[in-house]
């Protein structure tokens, strides 16, 4: 099982979203400062996570969110 997942900053209150297979694991990297594209914007919340059967599809939806459609998907969603 794969997870897409969205992160919002606490410090900025902008989103985050990615991929990954151990979806707890991968927020706490988050939150400690190991990810590069996160570490200046931590404190981060999970606000929203689809799972996925496989990494191809947890990856499309990944780069579907990353889009306007996806954006305005996740705006509703929120």
């Amino acid at each position: 099982m794969y997870y897409t997942y969205v992160l919002k900053s606490k410090k900025d209150g902008k989103l985050y979203v990615g991929f990954c297979k151990d979806i707890e694991k991968r927020i706490k990297e988050h939150n400690n400062g190991f990810v590069n594209a996160t570490k200046y914007r931590i404190p981060l919340v999970l606000v929203y996570f689809e799972g996925c059967l496989n990494k191809a599809k947890a990856l499309a939806r990944e780069k579907y969110f990353k889009t306007g459609f996806g954006r305005r998907f996740l705006n509703s969603r929120l």
